[in-house]
């Protein structure tokens, strides 16, 4: 359903997610990959705070090939869309969520010989094969098998009788960083990919590369796939990304609203601790928003939001409920004005990427921590 001002008025604090804004990020995305080049888009974390319900029926509208999630309780919310959609388990599996594998037709990530019989077996008491895709670890030290014992764990899963496989992956751990150790690990994964006897790449997912390392698409690579994950968001990871020039837009945005706003005199300490001491008579604001809702405590003395287009630094510390700015520069600023705290108003915009650095984190945790009580608007329209 649209909403519009109206609508959103009532709210203290929430957030708004552009489903037309994401739907033209993975057509954008799309368009710059070669036509070969499957997308799986990656909802794991709600879809990354997003909402995962209503912004994967986006992506299957939209067109993605698959979707990973990270655990079963994802999974089967996402199977709730529709029948048919692969869907991929990016975390190892509990063994009393093995029947889960055919009972929601998931495809389970592969990591050990252990695996293998497990899954197997499900595929035997169900009568027909489960997918997997098998996990080479070229040096992230997490998931996988390591390369050189890949080929042997290959082999395993192509004879098992009741196992179907569906791709083959890696994952990188610096891509954004580390372009040489990066390199080390395509490299591992090539050539473990080259000795697993029996694999024809051009007919499983062969993935590596998501939205912070993309390298692997020209020429005759084996590579026919990549995970999306914050760029279909409209966040790019890294500036360095093959992906940079791919001009997306922001899907998520954050707002509350002034609560009070008072006059204090100069000398005044701020909020718990009292850890900033007003340097002027000043007029400050409370918000309806704190670490309840997702402004982390880090932020505090640091982060800046937007009213009435304006940046308005936060004085002391975030609390639970409220956060102080200093209005002394904005005039006019009453109670219910509202208030961005990432996102644009006006000419003047807050980058996830900036409300991050102010928290001293990353983005993909910023977006996973905006609470539950924060409830998501969705914005449907296409626009232009």
């Amino acid at each position: 359903m649209n909403q519009n001002s109206n609508h959103i008025r009532p709210h203290r604090c929430w957030a708004e997610i552009d489903l037309a804004a994401l739907e033209r990020n993975l057509r954008l995305i799309r368009a710059s990959l070669p036509a070969h080049i499957r997308y799986v888009a990656v909802v794991k974390a709600d879809a990354y705070g997003h909402g995962l319900h209503h912004t994967a029926a986006r992506l299957m509208h939209a067109g993605a090939d698959l979707f990973a999630v990270a655990n079963v309780t994802e999974a089967t919310t996402l199977r709730e869309l529709g029948p048919g959609w692969p869907i991929l388990l990016l975390s190892p599996l509990l063994p009393e969520e093995d029947g889960c594998l055919a009972e929601y037709d998931l495809a389970a990530t592969v990591s050990s010989a252990e695996e293998v019989s497990r899954f197997d077996a499900v595929g035997r008491a169900c009568g027909r094969p489960v997918a997997v895709h098998l996990k080479i670890d070229t040096g992230m030290g997490r998931l996988g098998v390591w390369h050189e014992a890949a080929p042997a764990l290959c082999a395993r899963i192509l004879a098992a009788p009741h196992l179907r496989l569906a791709g083959i992956f890696t994952h990188f751990s610096s891509p954004d960083d580390d372009a040489v150790f990066t390199a080390e690990q395509r490299q591992r994964f090539l050539s473990a990919l080259a000795r697993c006897a029996g694999v024809r790449p051009a007919e499983i997912f062969v993935h590596a590369d998501n939205s912070s390392g993309l390298e692997s698409m020209p020429g005759a690579s084996p590579f026919n796939a990549v995970r999306v994950g914050l760029l279909q968001f409209g966040i790019l990871p890294h500036p360095n990304s093959m992906l940079a020039q791919v001009h997306t837009e922001p899907v998520f945005s954050f707002h509350t609203r002034v609560g009070l706003v008072k006059q204090l005199p100069q000398g005044t300490g701020i909020s718990y601790g009292r850890t900033h001491l007003l340097q002027r008579d000043s007029t400050v604001a409370i918000l309806c928003a704190g670490y309840g809702d997702g402004i982390p405590r880090a932020a505090s003395n640091r982060a800046q939001v937007l009213i009435h287009g304006q940046r308005c630094p936060v004085l002391g510390r975030v609390t639970m409920d409220q956060t102080i700015v200093d209005v002394t520069d904005v005039p006019g600023v009453q109670c219910g004005d509202a208030v961005v705290l990432v996102g644009r108003q006006g000419d003047t915009e807050i980058t996830i990427s900036e409300f991050s650095r102010h928290a001293d984190t990353i983005p993909w945790e910023t977006l996973c921590s905006v609470t539950k009580r924060v409830p998501r608007l969705y914005r449907t329209s296409l626009g232009v």
